[in-house]
């Protein structure tokens, strides 16, 4: 089976056509480096024949809100175009738990425009919304910093590894649309200014993190439970020690 990731070469890109090509797909990491870039359409329709699955994981360059916005609606207007014109049978969108309830941020209401744009389209879908990555903390510390501390909500978060999420991508690919949303979150939750702490601590960052009840989160102020799944979310199973321990060994 002929399958399309676009934004191939990117974190959870790499690793969701590694896992579908080791599962025997024919698979396209598409990219601007090989050719294909959706925001422009160069390179599209070519890629795109004889293309079952398109899988989009594509992350906008710059995160400015009218920037982030043109970004996934062009990008996801012209994929769609020419899924319908090389007759794909399933668009599967990576998204954002808890997008829909944060529309201060101008980036979460880029992904809730590119939700409806694909909800919008005549090819059949998914939408996976995935709470947070592990490997996101250490840009969330970054976005947070003011002088030596990092100012944080204590509010609920439960992340899952990028591997998880690429392995979450690939089974429901491979799996019939379901036209609607699939929520994935990692096994355990946390306070977000405990999770960025032990982060911090492990990797011996001497930055220290202070809560804020009012601190923004990528431009939005935070409920409690923002950035947590509905109840039938599916689990991922790696849990957060067991993957920074690995991380900082790797490291």
């Amino acid at each position: 089976m002929k399958i399309v990731v676009v934004g191939g070469t990117g974190l959870i890109g790499s690793k969701l056509v590694e896992k579908l090509r080791d599962a025997g797909h024919d698979v396209l990491a598409a990219s601007p480096n090989s050719g294909v870039d959706t925001f422009t359409g160069e390179g599209l329709a070519e890629a795109l024949e004889g293309t079952q699955i398109v899988v989009d994981v594509a992350n906008a360059p710059d995160w400015d809100d009218a920037a982030v916005m043109d970004f996934f609606q062009t990008t996801s207007q012209n994929l769609l175009a020419a899924e319908t014109t090389a007759d794909v049978k399933h668009h599967v969108a990576l998204s954002v738990v808890g997008a829909d309830q944060l529309a201060e941020s101008g980036y979460m209401r880029a992904k809730i425009a590119q939700e409806g744009i694909v909800k919008a389209g005549s090819v059949p879908f998914t939408i996976l919304r995935a709470t947070q990555f592990f490997e996101f903390i250490e840009r969330i510390a970054d976005s947070s910093v003011k002088g030596e501390n990092v100012y944080l909500p204590p509010v609920f978060i439960q992340p899952e590894s990028a591997d998880d999420v690429a392995a979450t991508l690939a089974d429901v690919a491979l799996s019939e649309p379901v036209n609607g949303i699939v929520e994935l979150a990692g096994p355990e939750e946390f306070r977000l200014d405990e999770l960025v702490r032990r982060f911090l601590s492990a990797n011996n960052d001497p930055r220290r993190v202070t809560v804020d009840i009012n601190a923004p989160y990528f431009g939005a102020e935070l409920e409690y439970f923002s950035l947590t799944p509905g109840g039938h979310a599916r689990i991922a199973p790696t849990r957060f020690e067991d993957w920074l321990t690995q991380s900082v060994a790797a490291g």
